[in-house]
């Protein structure tokens, strides 16, 4: 009997594989002629989405990834840019500038360093603004002399060197800072520039609706009269300490009397003039819509009540007031 040729294949979801064979069944021999797999590069999603028989677009993956890359590229170019202008109008300091290829490359880093640490001979950074720390200082001292001493050990606390930063941002109003420290501000308002991020749900006011972030405490839970049919229970009203009233009604009045809640609350107006809120429950100390709507409620407070401040001011008179206050996701 003549040999054979099989040829054996191996299906998978995200590979393939196979062998051809040349095989004589009467002497039982045969020989590999051939083998191989190739892997489709797939991940869990994609796997998942393919069993269940879903299309997959790998175009909108791409898409995706390039407008990420574009984003770093753009916070990069203008990086580059503004090194170049505070190069030429000599604010960089210059272990700063000596770090940055003005030649080739046109304001790129050769090494990335911090503009306000400085290597010194002995290999240890030190901070290059050291005077205007110590004017920060004497103003803490000034305003909280009991936040230098614990109450454990009477060690003193130390301020961090970066809220000098802070305290920068408002000396700059009225008075006159050095070419290195307002580098070290304006690179610093560049990083910040155009950031957004949409964290779970679009919060911008719609046309029509206003959304605001509310502390309200239940003045009183008053009983309906009405009843649930399937349990039996007694259904209440919850009004709050400024007259608005709950857009749910409550089975469980000791849930709510006396109770703070924090909400989002939706304002509307209907056809016939009468106005509608709607509440949406959030925890200020962890969500991020909350802390948002806060942080924005907060600070146009503070400028409509001081004209002539900013948001930096508003930061360091903060810190000012409660150092122990925690800056990024918190305050701001």
């Amino acid at each position: 009997m003549d040999s054979k040729r099989i040829l054996g294949l191996d299906l998978g979801t995200n590979s393939i594989g196979w062998a051809l064979i040349d095989y004589n069944f009467d002497e039982k021999h045969g020989e590999i002629l051939g083998l191989s797999s190739r892997i489709i590069p797939m991940d869990q999603g994609q796997l998942t989405d393919f069993e269940k028989g879903n299309s997959i677009s790998q175009t909108a993956d791409r898409t995706k990834y390039r407008g990420v890359r574009r984003l770093y590229q753009r916070d990069n170019l203008r990086r580059d840019r503004l090194h170049r202008v505070l190069n030429i109008l000599c604010f960089l300091p210059e272990h700063y500038k000596n770090e940055i290829d003005f030649d080739k490359k046109k304001g790129q880093f050769k090494k990335e360093v911090k503009l306000n640490y400085r290597q010194n001979e002995s290999g240890k950074f030190e901070f290059l603004f050291m005077d205007s720390f110590y004017e920060m200082v004497k103003d803490f001292r000034k305003h909280q002399p009991s936040f230098f001493y614990t109450k454990k050990n009477g060690e003193e606390t130390k301020i961090p060197y970066d809220w000098t930063l802070y305290y920068l941002r408002k000396k700059a109003l009225t008075e006159k800072l050095t070419k290195e420290e307002l580098a070290w501000l304006i690179l610093n308002f560049n990083q910040k520039r155009g950031y957004y991020q949409l964290r779970g749900e679009e919060m911008e006011t719609q046309e029509g609706k206003t959304k605001i972030f509310e502390v309200l405490k239940v003045r009183e839970v008053v009983d309906t009269g009405d009843i649930l049919k399937k349990t039996g229970e007694k259904l209440y009203r919850v009004i709050f300490e400024n007259g608005w009233e709950y857009d749910k009604l409550t089975t469980k009045p000791e849930n709510w009397l006396n109770k703070t809640k924090e909400y989002i609350v939706t304002t509307s107006t209907t056809k016939d003039g009468s106005v509608k809120r709607t509440y949406k429950s959030v925890d200020s100390e962890k969500d991020w819509i909350a802390i948002k709507k806060k942080t924005e409620q907060d600070l146009d407070e503070y400028i409509s009540q001081n004209s002539n401040h900013t948001v930096g001011t508003y930061i360091y008179e903060t810190l000012l007031n409660n150092p122990s206050q925690k800056i990024r996701g918190k305050l701001i």
